[in-house]
Formats: C-alpha cells, sequence, structure tokens
C-alpha cells in the first residue's frame, strides 16, 4: 500500500519556481495535436459506443501488448470481467483492469465498473488538463536529469503522483455513485472488487480495491526472473481495515470452518459475510465500514522489469506469485500465456480442492517491451502447459516458504471444501460475442454450499425493529 516513487528523471523549473505539471506529463499532447483523440474520445462517452473503441479488448484474445483470458468456474454465471485498452489518453499510455463481482447481481456490477470506470478516470484527466493547460512547464520524465536536481525533481514525482491519485479517487467514488443510484442494477448486496493500473512510458500507477491483485515479473542482479507483488489483498482482518470496521459498528470474524477466511458482517446479523474490506456496490455494508476508495500507488518501470499480471482471487487462491510468474515466462507464446495461466489455475483446483468448486478466473497479461509474438492462432491451441503443472504440484510448497520479506500474502486462502450443493435460484444474464447479447438463463448458487462463499456467505434480512435499533 502507499506510494512507491524512485527519483531520476528531469525536470524544470517554473518561473515562480512552482511545483506544477503541464498538461503533457499526464498523457496528453499539446492541445491542438490531440484535439481529434479527445473529441473522439468525449464522443464515445457520451454515445456509450464501447465496443467501437479502438484498441480496446475485453473478451478472450491479445491485443499488440498484451493477453487476456477468462473462464468460468463451476459456480454458475462468470462473474469476472477485464479489459485492455491501450492508446488509453496518449498513443504511449495503456489502462488495464480485473474486476471480480459477487452476490446474485455480480456480475452484472463487474461489467458495468469495467464499461464505465476508464471512461470516467478519462474525463478526470482531461479536466486536470484544462486545468493545467496554459502551463509552460516541461514534462516530467522528457528529459536527462541535470546534475544537483534530485531534491526538484523528487517534488516533481510527487506532484505527478498526487494529479493522478486524486484521478483514481474522484473515479472510483464517481463509480460507486453512480451504482448507488442506478435504476436498475440492484447492488445492495451484490459488488466488485478492481483492479486496475495505467501504464504511461515509464511510469506505472494503480488503483485497487478488493482482493484481485497485480504483480510484476522482473529481473534481479542474476537475471533470474522474480516476482514483485505490486498490489495488497485488502482483507478485512488487515489491522487498518479491521480497525475502520469495527469503527463503524460493523463485524470481523471467520466462520468455524474456514478460520483463514475473515469476514464482514452486520452488527445486527450474520450476513452477509463479505471477505474484503473494500468493493463497489455492497450498500448493505456501506455504513458499516466497507468503502470503495481505492489504495494508490505510483511506480517507475526499469529495463529489467518484464511483464504485468492482473488476477482475480480464483487465481491467487490456488497459485503463489512465484508461481504465477514461472508459468508466464516459460510461455511458448506470449499470446497464449494468460490462457496457460488460467488452465494451470483450473487443474490446481482440482487437485488442491477437490470437493470444491473452482472459481471463475480472469487474467491479464501486459507486457513491458510493448512486444507481442506473431505466432498463428492454430498453433497456439496445440500448446499444453501439463509438463510445467507436474513439476509445479511438487515445489509449491518450497516456493510459499515467504522469501520474500515483504508483508503480502501469498495465497488469499478464500476456499471452503464441502459437497456440492444442488443450485436452484435462476436469474437472466446477458451473454457477450460478437453477434450481439444473448439473454440466457443460468444458475447462480452463491449462497449455497460452496459455491461463491469466497466472497459472500448470505443475504441479510432486514427487519423495520432492527433498522430502527
Amino acid at each position: 500500500m502507499g506510494c512507491c516513487v524512485s527519483s531520476g528523471f528531469s525536470r524544470s523549473g517554473s518561473s515562480n519556481n512552482e511545483e506544477t505539471i503541464s498538461s503533457s506529463c499526464l498523457g496528453f499532447r499539446s492541445r491542438r495535436s490531440n484535439r481529434m483523440k479527445r473529441s473522439s474520445a468525449e464522443h464515445v462517452t457520451a454515445m456509450h459506443h464501447l465496443h467501437s473503441i479502438p484498441n480496446r479488448i475485453f473478451a478472450n484474445g491479445n491485443s499488440r501488448t498484451s493477453c487476456i483470458f477468462t473462464q468460468q468456474g463451476r459456480k454458475g454465471i462468470n462473474q469476472d470481467a477485464m479489459v485492455v485498452w491501450e492508446d488509453f489518453m496518449s498513443e504511449d499510455a495503456i489502462f488495464c483492469g480485473v474486476f471480480d463481482g459477487h452476490g446474485p447481481h455480480g456480475h452484472l456490477v463487474a461489467r458495468k465498473v469495467r464499461d464505465d470506470l476508464p471512461l470516467k478516470l478519462l474525463s478526470f484527466l482531461q479536466s486536470q488538463e484544462s486545468r493545467q493547460n496554459g502551463l509552460n512547464n516541461n514534462c516530467f520524465g522528457r528529459k536527462t536529469k541535470l546534475e544537483g536536481d534530485s531534491e526538484k525533481d523528487g517534488s516533481t514525482e510527487d506532484n505527478l503522483g498526487s494529479l493522478w491519485r486524486e484521478a483514481f479517487l474522484k473515479s472510483y467514488k464517481a463509480m460507486d455513485k453512480e451504482l448507488r443510484s442506478h435504476p436498475t442494477l440492484d447492488c445492495f448486496c451484490s459488488g466488485s472488487t478492481a483492479v486496475t493500473i495505467v501504464k504511461q512510458g515509464l511510469n506505472l500507477f494503480m488503483g485497487y480495491i478488493g482482493d484481485s491483485r497485480a504483480i510484476m515479473g522482473s529481473k534481479d542482479s542474476s537475471d533470474s526472473m522474480v516476482a514483485v507483488q505490486l498490489t495488497v489483498d485488502l482483507k478485512p482482518d488487515l489491522p487498518r481495515e479491521e480497525e475502520r470496521i469495527k469503527r463503524c459498528k460493523g463485524r470481523v470474524f471467520a466462520l468455524q470452518d474456514e478460520p483463514e477466511v475473515p469476514r464482514v458482517w452486520l452488527p445486527f446479523d450474520d450476513a452477509p459475510g463479505l471477505a474484503m474490506a473494500r468493493a463497489f456496490g455492497d450498500f448493505c455494508l456501506k455504513d458499516y465500514g466497507v468503502i470503495s476508495i481505492p489504495e494508490f500507488s505510483h511506480r517507475i518501470l526499469t529495463e529489467r522489469d518484464q511483464f504485468i499480471v492482473l488476477a482475480s482471487d480464483g487465481v491467487w487462491d490456488v497459485l503463489s506469485n512465484e508461481e504465477v510468474v514461472e508459468i508466464v515466462s516459460s510461455a511458448p507464446t506470449r499470446s497464449s500465456a494468460a490462457r496457460i495461466l488460467v488452465d494451470s489455475a483450473s487443474r490446481e483446483w482440482k487437485l488442491k480442492y477437490p470437493t470444491s468448486k473452482m472459481d471463475d478466473c480472469a487474467v491479464v497479461c501486459l507486457f513491458l517491451d510493448g512486444k507481442m509474438d506473431t505466432e498463428s492462432e492454430a498453433e497456439e491451441q496445440c500448446v499444453s502447459a501439463v509438463s510445467y503443472c507436474g513439476q509445479q504440484s511438487c515445489t509449491a510448497t518450497e516456493l510459499d516458504d515467504g522469501q520474500n520479506s515483504e508483508p503480502f500474502l501469498q495465497r488469499n486462502f478464500t476456499v471452503r471444501s464441502a459437497e456440492d450443493g444442488n443450485p436452484n435460484n435462476k436469474i437472466q444474464v446477458e451473454v457477450e460475442g460478437d453477434g450481439g447479447t444473448i439473454i440466457d438463463e443460468q444458475n447462480w448458487s452463491g449462497l449455497e454450499g460452496v459455491t461463491r462463499v469466497n466472497s459472500l456467505v448470505q443475504l441479510p434480512r432486514f427487519s423495520a425493529e432492527r433498522l430502527n435499533a
């Protein structure tokens, strides 16, 4: 958590020695050169023609710099969503996000956040651009660092991080506000996590809530691949999270048959048992300590940093950070890395939790050198990760022995083993595809047996007496 910024880039002072950031520092070019790009983005925002946005992918596949893949688990509807948007606000900016829904309408919440949150972030960045327009400062990170400018350079970086922090905070707040007032989407006991990043040049900006995670594969001094965790799983038992929840009269405890899974409960009812401290939606708990304020961090990338992996907890429940980095770095083709990672997680679910229903998995792999292989799709389908998975099962314990000194969770451990239940709750699902939207009925058995208990246990039963108490 917090800000992770390193110095090493130049700046030029303004005439009044004020540390301000020009609009181009946010990734935008001059007003004249970028007018058409911004006008197009504003038109998309107004018309919500998301499917027509160039260089934006949200279904299984790959782009110039990344590959994404999601697979439905055995718990009903796939409630995970993901997106990669290249040329997000300038030619060197990329937005990536993974969203893990929960509750009866979690799949709809996750898709809504996937579609609207990037547009809100873009809108706030454009607002900052208009405020900064006319300032004549040189852009951070575009020139060589001058000797003796270390202190000023660090101050400029701090200001850049502050501007992006403000944009992330405002966009997340606006997103949750829109969900609360949505006329048709019931988010009272449904919600979603979010792990979002924007890579702009060598700058990496991250905002996240919930327990979806981002890690980075990087090379150490001996040229070996190592895993660097970029986010923190925001669980209810983290000291700061638990303190806030209890201060707001919410309760935090784990069930007897899953002591490793702390949950958030209403003060007057053993519900809903949310397994995260921050989320979009979940308005039944917003008065009791669950918030949608994101953690934000800013990192300067180096030439040793190779790729970034964003994934939902269906992956982290069964694979460690090191295992994920090994799988991605050893994938035969870059465009197959996300699929192979999900396939590996699927096999691990069957091996480690044979009596549990596999959770949904969603993965985004962003390669930082901006390159993607050109292997044909036919070749990719012939690739198998079986050989690695055999080794992986034997070495999982060794890799989890905590050799990294940073405090983080190797696995989410939000799994509960039990006999499969018989789902009897059907809701309508919008199935996205090239041919349009198809309405289908699928089972959502989130409150039965082991299904979806990693996020939600049961829906609350409110009464007038308890609400007035």
